[in-house]
């Protein structure tokens, strides 16, 4: 890990933290160009009643909208959750070149764990970067999942 890859997760962790102030599943992106960032979100799924609102998508459309066009070829994406099946077609679709994120999943990440979508034949390939600050990412989600439980057990 670099120094710049701990920066930007550390953005996203900051949006993840917000997310779950918000009561959402606490994932925070960020979209990265030429050393600047030019889009954030954080999942929004609960607020936006909308299972596609995910901080993954929403950085991508931000970012497509900035740049005026659908290829991101020039970005990375830093996000804290490994990204499930339908972020990674996203990530595929929009040419990012180099993905970072924290915490992998095991149940629905499909850039290394569940399924390795990023190394289908003919498919864009991006650079996959998985582990970065993956405890610190782990642990936000690990927490907000606790408290989750526990809320509903009292419920």
């Amino acid at each position: 890990m670099d120094e710049r890859q701990i920066y930007y997760m550390n953005q996203a962790l900051m949006l993840a933290r917000r997310a779950q102030r918000r009561g959402e599943v606490p994932v925070g992106c960020v979209i990265v160009r030429k050393g600047r960032i030019i889009a954030r979100s954080s999942n929004r799924r609960e607020a936006g009643k909308n299972a596609l609102y995910h901080a993954e998508l929403l950085a991508i459309d931000k970012a497509c909208r900035r740049l005026g066009g659908w290829r991101l070829w020039d970005c990375e994406l830093y996000v804290t959750l490994e990204p499930c099946a339908m972020c990674a077609g996203a990530i595929i679709n929009a040419r990012i070149p180099k993905v970072f994120f924290g915490a992998g999943d095991d149940r629905n990440g499909a850039m290394g764990s569940a399924v390795e979508m990023q190394k289908r034949q003919n498919s864009f390939l991006p650079e996959v970067t998985g582990g970065v600050l993956g405890g610190e990412c782990a642990e936000v989600l690990t927490s907000f999942f606790r408290n989750m439980r526990k809320k509903h057990a009292r419920g």
